[in-house]
């Protein structure tokens, strides 16, 4: 059974329901929204922080949330990090994830089809490319009809209806730009093993915007959330890739 799936009540269980369908909205929440505070939960939710805090300590122990320091990136302020929470493994198998077994073995049989080492590297590679270029059909309809500077927002949304629940935001720091962030990726499981899923997601980026990407963090390596660079200044299409694909699902920063 998933997280969050109801069961059979009892009558004893009845005002327990109430609880387990809060925990349901807070785990949600730092699905849609990647590692969160306890206020930016309490906000979100409309709960006390008090109330927030309680079903943490509840996920933390059932292993469904874990306890982080903040990733800040650019320059620290003064003080200590926030504290945020974010989603497990063991969290995320709720979220459509059953294949992951499956997609592993035929990408395993897919490298070794052709002798593996570099050739079956390349053969997925070849594989993880041809089906971002698939997928990425119906985001280039969106990315296109968007003003230049809305692009990054307009693949944000697109992604998110093929449940990456992603979002754009103005990156911090000095550089002028913006961070996509994905909070959820169904081949997350299969991409820590195959990174050149996520270098093909990356090529596929930078080719919708028009510019050099660079992927600064990602699910799959162990991070909250899957984030992408997209500087703001370039407006022309690049045609080279190999900076950002090369990094992509690696994690440089």
């Amino acid at each position: 059974m998933k997280y969050g799936e109801r069961q059979t009540e009892t009558p004893q269980g009845e005002l327990a329901t109430g609880e387990r369908s809060t925990r349901n909205r807070v785990v949600r929440s730092v699905l849609d929204h990647g590692p969160s505070t306890v206020a930016d939960l309490a906000q979100r939710l409309g709960l006390t922080q008090a109330a927030v805090r309680r079903h943490l300590d509840t996920l933390v122990t059932d292993a469904v949330v874990e306890a982080r320091e903040q990733r800040v990136y650019g320059a620290r302020t003064r003080g200590r990090p926030a504290k945020v929470f974010a989603l497990t493994d063991c969290g995320r198998d709720a979220f459509d994830q059953s294949y992951d077994a499956l997609a592993a073995d035929a990408l395993r049989w897919i490298a070794q089809s052709v002798g593996g080492g570099e050739r079956g590297e390349a053969a997925v590679a070849a594989f993880a490319r041809a089906r971002m270029e698939t997928q990425a059909r119906g985001y280039r309809e969106a990315v296109d009809a968007a003003a230049p500077a809305d692009r990054a927002e307009a693949l944000a949304k697109a992604l998110t209806a093929d449940g990456y629940a992603a979002t754009a935001k103005s990156a911090p720091g000095p550089h002028s730009g913006e961070q996509l962030c994905q909070h959820h990726c169904p081949v997350a499981h299969v991409a820590e093993q195959f990174p050149q899923l996520c270098e093909a997601e990356t090529e596929v980026f930078s080719r919708l915007l028009g510019t050099h990407v660079q992927r600064l963090a990602t699910i799959a390596h162990g991070d909250g959330v899957c984030t992408t660079f997209i500087p703001r200044s370039a407006s022309a299409p690049q045609t080279d890739t190999s900076v950002s694909a090369s990094t992509a699902g690696r994690n440089p920063a």
